[in-house]
């Protein structure tokens, strides 16, 4: 079992951890991915240019991609060369594989990795929140491309600067609230890489 993969098992009783697809990717650098579901139109042009730089990268990009904006940066990056890990808010059993999914998985690119039951099939709140804990243990740092001030993504990213573990979001004016908690503002023509 991957490192990475054995810290999540500590993360409020992971028991039932099911995944489809290359479990090898684990192995490189992982960058956990993040966006709120309001996104401001700044940060939506950056988080564009910053998912067509990562796509082309050898990291592997873990997130939920639950938010809408988490889904676009999906579709972009499954249509690079980078891994991608998708940690749904729910268990893989059931679940059906889009069709984008398909060639990625087959090409070893993607892993679906969940921490739930499979009698879990729909994403709640509460399931999305415990789900984003997984993905921010599971990651070597963080990629946040919006937060709102006081929002669920915001704690995330307090409770990981606690930890020491590395957490960057798009500059942005948007942002300023995570700079100021100690989150590393970065363009989105950079690549963590």
């Amino acid at each position: 079992m991957p490192a990475a993969l054995r810290r999540c098992t500590d993360v409020d009783g992971a028991s039932a951890i099911t995944l489809k697809g290359d479990l090898g990717i684990l192995d490189k650098r992982l960058i956990g991915f993040f966006c709120s579901v309001r996104c401001p139109g700044d940060v939506i042009l950056k988080t564009y240019d910053l998912a067509r730089v990562l796509r082309e990268t050898d990291v592997t990009i873990v997130g939920g991609f639950q938010s809408p904006m988490e889904k676009e940066c999906l579709d972009l990056l499954l249509r690079g060369s980078v891994s991608v890990v998708v940690c749904p808010a729910r268990g893989l059993g059931n679940m059906r594989i889009p069709r984008g999914w398909k060639k990625p998985l087959d090409e070893g690119r993607l892993l679906l990795l969940s921490f739930f039951d499979d009698n879990i099939r729909r994403p709640t709140a509460n399931i999305a929140a415990r789900r984003n804990a997984y993905v921010a243990t599971l990651a070597d740092h963080l990629l946040i491309a919006h937060a709102e001030q006081s929002g669920k993504i915001e704690t995330l990213c307090k409770e990981a600067l606690a930890e020491g573990k590395p957490v960057f979001a798009l500059d942005s004016l948007d942002n300023v609230h995570l700079v100021e908690c100690g989150v590393v503002p970065v363009r989105a023509e950079e690549s963590l890489a």
